[in-house]
């Protein structure tokens, strides 16, 4: 991308478009270490719309991270950072997988009450799975992390619905993943969701049990971001985003 097809974007903040406190928590540290200015839907005073819910009707998480990143940048105009995360079990055939977040069905609870609701059904559809035979806790974390900057329509693009969304004109969305084991028990007080009981192969811990800063740099979310802001044409559209002096810049550190 040449910087005069950029220069508009100049001094512009990127937007982190998600509600969830917990992600916030997670990743405006990270992208702070990055390099990469955010601003968050309060910071823009952006109200939530009915029917965000709705942005992640989708079978992957790619169709969701996306879906939440073009919706976000027709409304603001700006340069829009966004993700769709869930756990993936495989003695549950895959689930809850992108209905993580709301696979209660109590769209009535928020925040810790619903996490706790989501728990105890992994729980309880674990242990019949184990009585049917299924003995496997092995699980996986994967989250889908994309970029989508104004110039493009995304949305009315017949290039980007009938195409590959990761070479698409104006977005990118890439996957990731990290893998561990459904413990019985939650350990631990830190992170949110299903945390507490997902034990990491990479950390030995639950996600709960280790810092915020350990548990990015193994996390599906950390991978994601961080691979999404090593891609070429992403790098250049944030950079571009940044002050004529140079206050900010993307690290090209990888992830583990």
């Amino acid at each position: 991308m040449t910087r005069s097809a950029t220069a508009d974007l100049a001094g512009t903040p990127v937007v982190l478009a998600t509600r969830s406190a917990g992600k916030l928590n997670e990743l405006l540290p990270l992208l702070a270490r990055l390099g990469v200015r955010v601003v968050t839907l309060a910071d823009l005073g952006l109200p939530e719309e009915q029917g965000e819910d709705a942005l992640e009707m989708y079978d992957t998480f790619e169709e969701n991270a996306l879906a939440k990143a073009r919706y976000f940048a027709e409304r603001t105009g700006l340069v829009v950072l966004a993700d769709d995360s869930g756990l993936v079990v495989d003695a549950l055939d895959g689930r809850p997988g992108v209905h993580s977040k709301r696979w209660s069905g109590r769209p009535d609870l928020t925040g810790v009450a619903l996490d706790d609701e989501n728990n105890a059904l992994l729980q309880r559809a674990l242990r019949a799975a184990a009585a049917a035979g299924q003995v496997s806790r092995v699980a996986r974390y994967e989250c889908a992390a994309a970029c989508v900057w104004p110039g493009v329509s995304a949305r009315d693009d017949e290039s980007v619905r009938n195409g590959d969304p990761r070479t698409s004109r104006g977005e990118r969305v890439v996957r990731a993943q990290t893998a561990g084991t459904v413990l019985e028990e939650a350990r631990g007080t830190g992170g949110f969701g299903y945390d507490p009981y997902f034990l990491s192969d990479d950390l030995g811990a639950t996600f709960a049990e280790v810092s915020r800063d350990d548990k990015a740099g193994v996390s599906h979310r950390g991978r994601a971001f961080h691979a999404l802001l090593l891609d070429p044409l992403v790098r250049a559209v944030v950079q571009a985003t940044v002050p004529d002096d140079g206050t900010a810049h993307v690290s090209h550190t990888r992830a583990q």
